[in-house]
């Protein structure tokens, strides 16, 4: 497998935990299917881990100390890499996104980039101060395509009440941000439902997070104001599932939940 485009080892920690692993097989004589079997899985799980496409988990990173006696130099390099600021965290975020066939969306503030029309978005950026935000409106508008795209993914989505009421832009915006909203909700690929006020506190007023399911790997990117963080190790990800089934929980229904998105688009009317 080819390493994936800007594989940067001299600049990237991931990348050159990926360029240490197969230079250390290589020099150990190993075959890929050989270095599945030190960490428990398949051959094309080390070849994606070694071109760059998937991150090192830190599982994996302890069984490769243990089988080489390195002292521990895999699972600290691992450790040290998810600690910092990965700048191409968004890129691959939108990658991930891209080719998803599975998107579980919460969202606690806006709604969410991928149901934005064009004047929700505009207010957004004229909010933050952007001074020429037509390339990042042209931008986030280009990767909606991937919710018409065949096949088409299967996306639940939860709001905050919050993010539906609270007006962004003119009133026109919200009237059409929302009727756009109610119509996505009418989508058989795509469930829309909405945590109300009356809640009160539950695991989602934590923080917004969406979970990407390609090719049978989920992987979550959670925002935060300045850059958010992309999670692709296996041992911290059910934790965002059985988060994600906790808001549900405490979500209204389906029907109920477009009842509540077409009165509030009527308030804007």
């Amino acid at each position: 497998m080819r390493t994936r485009p800007a594989f940067d080892p001299d600049g990237n920690l991931w990348d050159f935990i990926a360029f240490e692993l197969r230079q250390q097989r290589h020099e150990r004589g190993l075959s890929l299917a050989a270095m599945g079997e030190i960490i428990d899985r398949d051959r094309s799980l080390v070849a994606r881990v070694e071109s760059g496409h998937t991150k090192m988990q830190e599982a994996h990173a302890i069984k490769i100390d243990k089988a080489w006696d390195t002292g521990g130099r895999f699972r600290r390099m691992v450790k040290f890499a998810k600690a910092g600021h990965d700048v191409e965290w968004f890129k691959t975020h939108l990658e991930l996104e891209a080719r998803a066939s599975e998107l579980r969306i919460w969202e606690l503030g806006w709604v969410p980039g991928l149901f934005q029309i064009e004047g929700y978005i505009r207010a957004m950026f004229e909010a933050a101060g952007v001074e020429d935000p037509e390339e990042g409106i042209k931008a986030r508008l280009n990767r909606q395509s991937c919710l018409h795209r065949k096949p088409r993914p299967r996306v639940w989505a939860i709001l905050a009440q919050s993010v539906i009421e609270e007006p962004v832009g003119s009133r026109e915006v919200m009237r059409d941000q929302l009727a756009h909203l109610v119509e996505l909700a009418k989508l058989p690929h795509i469930t829309i439902r909405i945590v109300p006020r009356s809640v009160g506190a539950h695991v989602g007023r934590d923080g917004t997070f969406k979970i990407m399911t390609v090719d049978g790997t989920d992987a979550v990117y959670t925002q935060a104001p300045g850059g958010g963080r992309l999670i692709q190790d296996a041992t911290e990800i059910p934790s965002y599932r059985v988060w994600f089934d906790l808001i549900g929980d405490v979500a209204l229904p389906k029907d109920a939940s477009l009842r509540l998105l077409t009165e509030a688009m009527e308030r804007y009317s």
